[in-house]
């Protein structure tokens, strides 16, 4: 029951988050998308699905200290979401005069949101048993950001705002690499 919960959950937030991100995407003007970008973003679609399926399908019973880190993440993917407002969206696309955020988790490293979702991808299936698909799931994410996360921050450096304020930060965690 819990499993069926959690997955219906994340699918649902996952729907929204792609019906958002379609709006905010249509409302920018000029806006610019790499063609990593484009060719990544159906494989970043189908992973999540995967991941979330996969689970549901496949998921037996409930680790809690993996359960309790996939909850954990969800007050900070809202934190992201709330601070980035309507330049935020799941293509990596950089609308043209991009106000930079430099605030909420932005204060601290330069992309938040891949951080949460890559624990995510790890810690729902984890959560209920499905080790290997945890693993699967983070090497193919990592893959996918890898090409995804250079060229958007080509495009995020031309604005002198992003070089100035994220010169020192981290990309994913406060305080590693």
């Amino acid at each position: 029951m819990i499993r069926v919960l959690v997955c219906g959950l994340a699918a649902a937030q996952r729907l929204l988050e792609l019906r958002a991100s379609r709006r905010h995407v249509a409302s920018y003007s000029g806006a610019r998308e790499g063609p990593w970008s484009r060719r990544t973003y159906p494989l970043i679609v189908l992973l999540h699905t995967a991941v979330i399926g996969g689970t549901l399908a496949l998921g037996g019973k409930v680790r809690l200290p993996w359960l309790a880190a996939f909850l954990a993440l969800q007050p900070i993917r809202f934190w992201v979401l709330w601070t980035l407002g309507d330049r935020w969206n799941t293509r990596a696309v950089v609308p043209e005069g991009l106000v930079v955020a430099t605030e909420g988790p932005y204060a601290f490293v330069r992309h938040p949101n891949y951080a949460i979702v890559a624990g995510e991808l790890a810690a729902l299936p984890a959560a209920f048993g499905l080790g290997r698909l945890a693993a699967a799931a983070t090497a193919i994410n990592a893959v996918l950001l890898t090409l995804r996360i250079r060229e958007e921050e080509a495009l995020l450096l031309a604005a002198e705002s992003y070089r100035e304020h994220f010169a020192d930060k981290p990309r994913f965690l406060p305080g590693l690499f």
